[in-house]
Protein backbone atom coordinates (compact mmCIF):
# COMPACT_ATOMS: atom_id res chain seq x y z
CA UNK A 1 0.00 0.00 0.00
CA UNK A 2 1.28 3.49 -0.89
CA UNK A 3 1.57 6.24 1.05
CA UNK A 4 -0.42 9.48 0.50
CA UNK A 5 1.68 12.01 -1.40
CA UNK A 6 3.02 14.94 1.26
CA UNK A 7 2.48 16.95 -1.74
CA UNK A 8 -0.77 18.21 -2.82
CA UNK A 9 -1.02 21.21 -4.98
CA UNK A 10 -4.98 21.86 -6.34
CA UNK A 11 -6.45 24.81 -8.44
CA UNK A 12 -7.29 28.00 -6.61
CA UNK A 13 -10.96 29.23 -5.88
CA UNK A 14 -12.69 31.96 -7.82
CA UNK A 15 -12.52 35.27 -5.69
CA UNK A 16 -15.70 37.07 -4.31
CA UNK A 17 -17.49 39.04 -6.78
CA UNK A 18 -16.94 43.10 -6.18
CA UNK A 19 -20.24 43.26 -5.33
CA UNK A 20 -20.10 41.47 -2.34
CA UNK A 21 -16.91 42.15 -1.07
CA UNK A 22 -18.22 45.66 -1.02
CA UNK A 23 -21.17 44.43 1.18
CA UNK A 24 -18.98 42.89 3.32
CA UNK A 25 -16.15 45.62 3.64
CA UNK A 26 -19.26 47.70 5.79
CA UNK A 27 -19.89 45.34 8.23
CA UNK A 28 -18.03 43.84 11.12
CA UNK A 29 -16.91 41.10 12.81
CA UNK A 30 -19.01 40.52 15.71
CA UNK A 31 -22.46 41.35 13.62
CA UNK A 32 -21.46 38.39 11.17
CA UNK A 33 -20.20 36.27 14.48
CA UNK A 34 -23.68 36.80 16.66
CA UNK A 35 -25.76 35.56 13.26
CA UNK A 36 -23.11 31.97 13.52
CA UNK A 37 -24.11 31.30 16.96
CA UNK A 38 -21.34 32.78 18.26
CA UNK A 39 -19.14 29.80 18.21
CA UNK A 40 -17.84 29.81 14.64
CA UNK A 41 -14.64 31.69 14.03
CA UNK A 42 -10.97 32.26 14.68
CA UNK A 43 -9.05 33.33 17.96
CA UNK A 44 -5.88 33.02 19.31
CA UNK A 45 -4.25 35.14 16.17
CA UNK A 46 -2.74 39.01 16.68
CA UNK A 47 -3.45 41.39 14.29
CA UNK A 48 0.06 43.00 12.81
CA UNK A 49 -1.60 45.74 10.70
CA UNK A 50 -2.71 49.02 12.61
CA UNK A 51 -5.33 49.80 9.76
CA UNK A 52 -7.66 48.27 7.62
CA UNK A 53 -10.34 45.57 6.69
CA UNK A 54 -9.36 42.36 5.14
CA UNK A 55 -12.49 40.68 2.84
CA UNK A 56 -11.63 38.28 0.39
CA UNK A 57 -11.30 34.42 -0.47
CA UNK A 58 -8.94 31.58 1.02
CA UNK A 59 -6.43 30.35 -0.65
CA UNK A 60 -4.87 28.23 1.45
CA UNK A 61 -1.42 26.47 2.85
CA UNK A 62 -1.09 23.79 4.65
CA UNK A 63 3.32 23.82 5.44
CA UNK A 64 5.60 22.19 7.68
CA UNK A 65 6.05 24.38 11.12
CA UNK A 66 8.85 26.96 10.18
CA UNK A 67 8.84 26.10 6.51
CA UNK A 68 7.66 27.99 3.85
CA UNK A 69 8.77 26.33 0.11
CA UNK A 70 4.63 25.68 -0.30
CA UNK A 71 3.75 28.79 0.57
CA UNK A 72 6.23 30.20 -2.15
CA UNK A 73 4.40 27.67 -4.17
CA UNK A 74 0.86 29.04 -3.23
CA UNK A 75 1.82 32.75 -3.54
CA UNK A 76 2.38 32.08 -7.38
CA UNK A 77 -1.69 31.15 -7.60
CA UNK A 78 -2.35 34.48 -5.78
CA UNK A 79 -4.99 36.55 -7.82
CA UNK A 80 -6.27 39.87 -6.69
CA UNK A 81 -8.94 39.39 -3.85
CA UNK A 82 -7.64 36.33 -2.60
CA UNK A 83 -6.49 35.80 1.21
CA UNK A 84 -3.20 33.89 1.94
CA UNK A 85 -4.14 31.57 4.62
CA UNK A 86 -1.40 29.39 6.47
CA UNK A 87 -1.96 26.28 8.76
CA UNK A 88 1.63 26.17 10.15
CA UNK A 89 0.56 24.29 12.97
CA UNK A 90 0.59 27.11 15.25
CA UNK A 91 4.69 26.66 16.00
CA UNK A 92 6.55 30.01 16.47
CA UNK A 93 10.08 28.34 16.32
CA UNK A 94 11.04 29.93 13.36
CA UNK A 95 8.43 32.29 10.92
CA UNK A 96 7.47 31.07 7.46
CA UNK A 97 6.27 34.75 6.07
CA UNK A 98 8.43 38.00 6.47
CA UNK A 99 8.31 41.83 4.54
CA UNK A 100 9.88 40.37 1.27
CA UNK A 101 7.29 37.41 0.64
CA UNK A 102 4.50 40.39 2.02
CA UNK A 103 5.79 42.74 -0.60
CA UNK A 104 5.54 40.29 -3.63
CA UNK A 105 1.61 39.35 -2.20
CA UNK A 106 0.97 43.19 -2.38
CA UNK A 107 2.34 43.22 -6.12
CA UNK A 108 0.20 40.30 -6.85
CA UNK A 109 -3.17 41.78 -6.08
CA UNK A 110 -3.35 39.50 -2.23
CA UNK A 111 -5.94 41.50 0.16
CA UNK A 112 -4.24 39.64 3.65
CA UNK A 113 -2.51 37.41 5.02
CA UNK A 114 -3.55 34.81 7.47
CA UNK A 115 -1.07 32.92 9.51
CA UNK A 116 -0.94 29.91 12.49
CA UNK A 117 2.59 30.22 13.08
CA UNK A 118 5.14 32.84 13.15
CA UNK A 119 6.05 36.04 11.18
CA UNK A 120 9.07 38.48 10.90
CA UNK A 121 9.50 41.72 10.34
CA UNK A 122 6.81 43.05 12.63
CA UNK A 123 7.23 46.74 11.53
CA UNK A 124 6.61 46.49 8.28
CA UNK A 125 3.69 44.97 9.08
CA UNK A 126 2.64 47.70 12.03
CA UNK A 127 3.58 50.70 9.44
CA UNK A 128 1.36 49.02 6.56
CA UNK A 129 -2.44 49.00 5.91
CA UNK A 130 -2.17 45.36 4.33
CA UNK A 131 -4.19 43.19 6.85
CA UNK A 132 -1.84 40.52 8.54
CA UNK A 133 -2.97 38.01 11.39
CA UNK A 134 -0.49 35.77 12.40
CA UNK A 135 0.03 33.69 15.91
CA UNK A 136 3.11 35.31 16.83
CA UNK A 137 6.41 36.67 15.62
CA UNK A 138 10.34 35.64 15.99
CA UNK A 139 13.35 36.33 14.30
CA UNK A 140 14.45 33.57 13.10
CA UNK A 141 13.95 32.68 8.91
CA UNK A 142 12.11 29.64 7.48
CA UNK A 143 13.47 26.02 6.01
CA UNK A 144 12.65 25.73 2.61
CA UNK A 145 12.13 21.87 1.98
CA UNK A 146 8.38 20.77 2.37
CA UNK A 147 6.28 18.88 2.77
CA UNK A 148 2.98 20.97 2.04
CA UNK A 149 -0.20 20.85 0.52
CA UNK A 150 -1.96 23.93 -1.40
CA UNK A 151 -6.09 24.59 -1.57
CA UNK A 152 -6.37 22.03 1.19
CA UNK A 153 -8.56 22.27 3.90
CA UNK A 154 -6.93 24.07 7.23
CA UNK A 155 -7.34 24.29 10.98
CA UNK A 156 -6.70 27.90 11.85
CA UNK A 157 -7.12 29.06 15.19
CA UNK A 158 -9.67 25.97 15.78
CA UNK A 159 -11.33 27.07 12.51
CA UNK A 160 -11.73 24.59 9.88
CA UNK A 161 -11.69 26.84 6.48
CA UNK A 162 -11.86 25.28 3.03
CA UNK A 163 -9.97 26.59 -0.04
CA UNK A 164 -12.34 29.56 -1.07
CA UNK A 165 -14.28 30.55 1.71
CA UNK A 166 -14.51 33.75 2.58
CA UNK A 167 -12.54 35.76 4.93
CA UNK A 168 -13.60 38.72 7.14
CA UNK A 169 -11.30 40.09 9.54
CA UNK A 170 -11.35 43.14 11.46
CA UNK A 171 -9.77 45.06 14.94
CA UNK A 172 -11.99 42.53 16.87
CA UNK A 173 -10.97 39.25 14.69
CA UNK A 174 -11.64 36.48 11.88
CA UNK A 175 -14.38 34.81 10.60
CA UNK A 176 -14.89 32.54 7.93
CA UNK A 177 -18.14 30.95 6.74
CA UNK A 178 -18.71 29.20 2.59
CA UNK A 179 -19.49 31.62 -0.05
CA UNK A 180 -22.79 30.05 -0.31
CA UNK A 181 -23.76 31.47 3.25
CA UNK A 182 -22.72 34.99 2.43
CA UNK A 183 -26.24 36.46 1.32
CA UNK A 184 -27.91 35.81 3.63
CA UNK A 185 -25.90 36.58 6.37
CA UNK A 186 -25.01 40.32 5.05
CA UNK A 187 -28.68 40.81 5.34
CA UNK A 188 -28.39 39.28 8.82
CA UNK A 189 -25.75 41.48 9.81
CA UNK A 190 -27.34 44.50 8.42
CA UNK A 191 -30.62 43.82 10.61
CA UNK A 192 -28.22 43.47 13.94
CA UNK A 193 -26.67 46.56 12.89
CA UNK A 194 -30.01 48.51 12.40
CA UNK A 195 -31.03 46.70 15.51
CA UNK A 196 -27.93 48.11 17.97
CA UNK A 197 -28.36 51.61 16.10
CA UNK A 198 -32.08 51.32 17.97
CA UNK A 199 -30.32 50.10 21.44
CA UNK A 200 -28.54 53.06 20.84
CA UNK A 201 -30.63 55.74 20.34
CA UNK A 202 -32.07 54.37 23.63
CA UNK A 203 -29.46 54.51 25.90
CA UNK A 204 -29.35 58.25 24.31
CA UNK A 205 -32.84 59.41 25.47
CA UNK A 206 -31.79 59.18 28.77
CA UNK A 207 -34.11 56.82 29.86
CA UNK A 208 -33.91 54.43 33.17
CA UNK A 209 -35.52 51.70 32.14
CA UNK A 210 -34.12 50.08 28.92
CA UNK A 211 -35.64 47.22 27.25
CA UNK A 212 -32.90 45.69 25.83
CA UNK A 213 -31.46 45.38 29.43
CA UNK A 214 -34.66 45.23 31.47
CA UNK A 215 -36.06 42.65 29.50
CA UNK A 216 -32.76 40.30 29.74
CA UNK A 217 -33.02 40.47 33.36
CA UNK A 218 -36.42 40.35 34.00
CA UNK A 219 -36.37 36.66 31.74
CA UNK A 220 -33.62 35.57 33.99
CA UNK A 221 -35.64 36.28 37.45
CA UNK A 222 -33.26 39.21 38.14
CA UNK A 223 -35.77 42.08 39.13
Amino acid sequence: MQNASPFTLNAAAPVLSAELANALHSIVTPHLSDNMHRQSGVVGLNRYNRSGKLVGSALTVKTRPGDNLFIYKAMTLIQPGHVLVVDAGGDLTNACVGEIMKRYLQQRGCVGLIVDGAIRDVAAFENDSFPCYARGHVHRGPYKDGPGEVNVPVTIGGQVIQPGDVIVADEDGIVSFPVAQADALVEKARAHAAKEERIMAEIDSGAERQSWLHAVLESKNLL
